[in-house]
């Protein structure tokens, strides 16, 4: 037992190197609020977006395998089954899972969103698209929750607003990017209230003031679950809300830069510069001193509901369980990479 624990954490430290490469090129937004997670959660962390992350390009790839739904499928019913694929994202989400009880159906969830973007579907209201996006970010905001050991539904319910909030911000920064993949994501119907019609919209994209008023509309509706969002912080426990909010503040910031670029995001992608971010970052050291809370009820929000509903609350972390000594090596090893991630960062930091 000893030494299988020893190889299991030493295996999933090899692992996590690999998905930190992954989410340090493609993820950078998460990549900058991750790094004032706590040690232990951050690690997590990384191992559960660098599988979603493959998994998305996997989808998105134009090559991709008729079958590929199925192979996503088969890698999840491995990686439950204690017997994950020879891929170090898998073999690292399968250690996560089974730590904080993860339950199937979220990722379950991801996957049904990835189907409906290989179909290319469309939705008609804002409704339908929150119900996209809470499979393909909601998701995620749950699965993290787990991960920072908070399973309260009001909590994850602001887990899942801010989910929602964040794909809403990438679909209206990349309007023109999906569109000449033939993708559209934002409403049918706010498209036809500007007398656009989707379709011929879609054959040749370009950008006008119907365009601005719906990309305007779409980030304000984001903006609304961005502040819902934020009563959930205090909740969370207090080394892990900066990171969160720091999250929340540079995803909010893309909304702004659509903004300042005249709501065009046709013919430009919006950017959040390395200076914005690390004021943003600085910003939200408040939140671990004061989070808003909740003083009036909100209504529910109905295309998150099934997620929350997926989270037995009061459930046994798998990483609580085992014997004493399983336990010590844990804590032992979370103890000594935490260590090792001060060193790196005071040499990361007299390096710039």
């Amino acid at each position: 037992m000893h030494d299988r624990a020893i190889t299991s954490e030493y295996g999933f430290q090899l692992d996590l190197l690999s998905c930190e490469r992954l989410m340090r090129d493609g993820s950078k937004s998460f990549f900058s609020a991750s790094r004032i997670l706590p040690s232990n959660i951050r690690d997590s962390a990384i191992a559960l977006y660098a599988f979603c992350r493959l998994l998305d390009d996997m989808v998105d790839d134009q090559n991709a395998s008729y079958n590929v739904i199925e192979q996503i499928e088969y890698r999840l019913d491995r990686i439950y089954s204690k017997n994950p694929l020879d891929i170090p994202a898998d073999r690292a989400l399968a250690l996560v899972v089974e730590r904080f009880l993860i339950p199937r159906n979220l990722l379950e969830a991801l996957v049904e969103g990835f189907k409906w973007d290989r179909t290319g579907r469309q939705y008609q209201t804002i409704e339908e698209l929150c119900d996209y996006a809470a499979r393909v970010a909601s998701t995620v905001g749950v699965m993290m929750t787990l991960i920072m050991g908070k399973r309260d539904r009001a909590v994850l319910e602001r887990a899942c607003e801010l989910g929602l909030a964040m794909q809403l911000t990438n679909i209206a920064r990349d309007v023109g990017e999906d569109a000449r993949n033939q993708r559209l994501y934002l409403p049918r119907a706010w498209l036809e209230e500007e007398n656009i019609d989707p379709d011929q919209w879609l054959k040749n994209p370009i950008f006008n003031d119907g365009i601005l008023r719906v990309n305007q509309r779409l980030i304000k509706y984001a903006d609304d679950l961005y502040k819902r969002s934020a009563y959930g912080f205090s909740g969370l426990p207090r080394n892990c809300r900066s990171a969160i909010a720091a999250a929340s503040l540079i995803y909010s910031e893309i909304g702004r830069q659509i903004e300042r670029q005249g709501m065009d995001s046709i013919t430009r992608r919006a950017v959040v510069s390395k200076k914005r971010k690390v004021l943003l970052l600085l910003k939200s050291l408040g939140a671990a001193i004061y989070s808003a809370k909740l003083t009036q009820k909100l209504d529910a929000i109905p295309a998150i509901q099934f997620l929350v509903s997926a989270v037995e609350p009061e459930a046994q972390y798998a990483h609580y369980s085992g014997s004493v000594e399983d336990r010590l090596i844990w804590v032992v090893s979370l103890l000594e990479k935490v260590e090792h991630r001060k060193i790196d960062s005071y040499q990361a930091f007299a390096r710039h």
